[in-house]
């Protein structure tokens, strides 16, 4: 099983823009969002993926993280059975000195909510910070996507 490992970061300014080198529509929602678990259902590119969490360590960067690919008719029918309140998101791959961050610009019941993170090889990586990011929120769980579900940014 693969460790995710990933720090997150809100948005400061729209100047990511300048190095967007791909974009997605994602839709997700969750069938399980108990601690230490989470199953997570997403659509994106026409193509659904499962995805089983494991607990976050304590300072927030790590889990351990199994996914599995799903053709869209399934995802679909799977999409019935998941909790209330859909995540909706737009994401954007951004490079910034060869690493990758993900932009996520929510929508919907999160609209205004704006996301980057940065995957990690492991805890002490270290990487160069954009300017266009802001305060850092590994770990804060109302910012999970699981929790904004439950609690989403519009309601904050």
């Amino acid at each position: 099983m693969k460790k995710e490992i990933e720090r997150k970061f809100l948005i400061a300014s729209d100047d990511y823009g300048k190095n967007i080198s791909s974009k997605c529509n994602i839709v997700q929602a969750y069938l399980c969002t108990v601690p230490g678990r989470t199953v997570r259902l997403r659509i994106s590119n026409s193509m659904g993926y499962l995805a089983i969490k494991g607990g976050t360590s304590k300072n927030g960067l790590c889990r351990l993280e199994w996914e599995k690919e799903l053709p869209l008719e399934e995802a679909n029918e799977l999409m019935a059975l998941c909790l209330p309140n859909k995540i909706e998101k737009t994401r954007y791959n951004v490079n910034y000195k060869g690493r990758l961050f993900e932009v996520d610009i929510f929508k919907g019941i999160n609209e205004g909510l704006k996301i980057a993170e940065i995957e990690l090889d492991s805890e002490a990586d270290i990487f160069d910070k954009p300017k266009w990011l802001g305060e850092e929120v590994t770990g804060i769980k109302k910012y999970f996507n699981s929790q904004l579900c439950q609690n989403p940014f519009t309601k904050w």
